[in-house]
C-alpha cells in the first residue's frame, strides 16, 4: 500500500512516498511553498520518482504551512503531529526533536512511542530561522549552500548579537566595513541562529537523544553550532528535511 505526505512549507514543498508504513520510496522537493504551484509540482515530481500513478495512493495526507490550501489532499494534519512521527520513523531513540523552518523554529519533547508530550515554539521572529539565513545569504551575495563550506575556514568568529533581523542585518553590514573575513561572519551567523534556538531548546527542557529536522538542518555549520551551544551532538539523516512529510505519510498509512 502506497501512502504520500506532503510537508507545504513558507518557502518550500516537500513530498515522500511511503510503501506499507516502512520503506521510502521516494522524495521530492521544490522550491515553492504555500500560495504557488510548487505543492502541485513536488507532488507530480514524487509520482514521476516513484514510477507510479496517483490512483495507486491509498492516501495523501498535507501538513505544514500551507496544509489547508492543498486541495490534492484526504486528510490535513498539524506540522508538531507530523514532525514527531516522521523524526521517530528516523530515529526511534530520540526524545527531543529540533526543527528550524523557514518561518519558525520548534522544538518537540517525544516519548519512547514518538507521540508528542510538549513543544516550544517561536513563529513571531525570524530570528533563529531560514529566513534569518536566507537574508543574512543574500547580503552576503552567497548561495545558501555555500554557508557551510564557509563556516569551515572561520578563525576567529564574529557575534552578531541582536535578536531582530533587521539589526542583525545593520551588524553584518558593519562587520564587512570594518574588514571582518566572510567565513568568521558565517560562523558568527551560525552561532547567532544556535543561540536562538539552544534558549529555546532550554525552555522546553533538552531530554536525550535529540535530533534535527527541518530545511535548516542541512547547514551542518547551524549542526555543529546547536551542538556546541547544547553541548551535545545532534542526530542527522540526509532525510532530516523531509521529516515532516514523511510524518503525514505515515499517519496517512496508520490511518488505512
Amino acid at each position: 500500500m502506497y501512502t504520500a505526505g506532503i510537508d507545504i512549507g513558507s518557502t518550500t514543498s516537500k513530498c515522500v512516498l511511503l510503501e506499507d508504513g516502512e520503506k521510502i520510496l521516494a522524495t521530492s522537493l521544490v522550491q515553492a511553498g504555500t500560495g504557488t504551484c510548487g505543492p502541485s509540482n513536488a507532488m507530480d515530481g514524487l509520482l514521476r520518482e516513484g514510477q507510479i500513478s496517483s490512483r495507486e495512493l491509498s492516501c495523501i495526507v498535507a501538513t505544514g504551512y500551507g496544509r489547508n490550501r492543498y486541495e490534492g489532499a484526504d486528510m490535513q494534519v498539524s506540522e508538531l503531529t507530523c514532525h514527531g512521527l516522521g523524526a521517530h520513523f528516523l530515529f526511534p531513540e530520540a526524545r527531543t526533536v529540533i526543527d528550524i523552518g523557514g518561518q519558525d523554529a520548534k522544538v518537540l519533547t517525544l516519548n519512547e512511542k514518538g507521540r508528542l508530550v510538549s513543544f516550544q515554539m517561536n513563529d513571531k521572529c525570524a530570528a533563529g530561522t531560514g529566513r534569518f539565513l536566507d537574508v543574512m545569504a543574500q547580503i552576503l551575495q552567497l548561495d545558501i549552500d555555500q554557508m557551510e563550506s564557509g563556516c569551515l575556514k572561520a578563525t576567529t568568529p564574529v557575534s552578531i548579537s541582536s535578536t531582530c533581523t533587521v539589526f542583525a542585518e545593520t551588524e553584518v553590514i558593519s562587520q564587512l566595513s570594518n574588514g571582518a573575513a566572510i567565513p568568521d561572519i558565517l560562523a558568527g551567523i551560525c552561532d547567532s541562529v544556535a543561540a536562538r534556538v539552544a534558549s529555546l531548546a532550554r525552555r522546553e527542557g533538552v531530554r536525550d537523544p535529540v535530533c534535527m529536522t527541518g530545511g535548516v538542518a542541512r547547514n551542518g555549520g547551524v549542526r555543529s553550532a546547536l551542538g556546541k551551544a547544547l553541548h551535545k551532538p545532534l542526530l542527522y539523516s540526509p532525510y532530516s528535511q523531509f521529516a515532516g512529510a514523511l510524518g503525514a505519510a505515515l499517519y496517512g498509512w496508520v490511518q488505512q
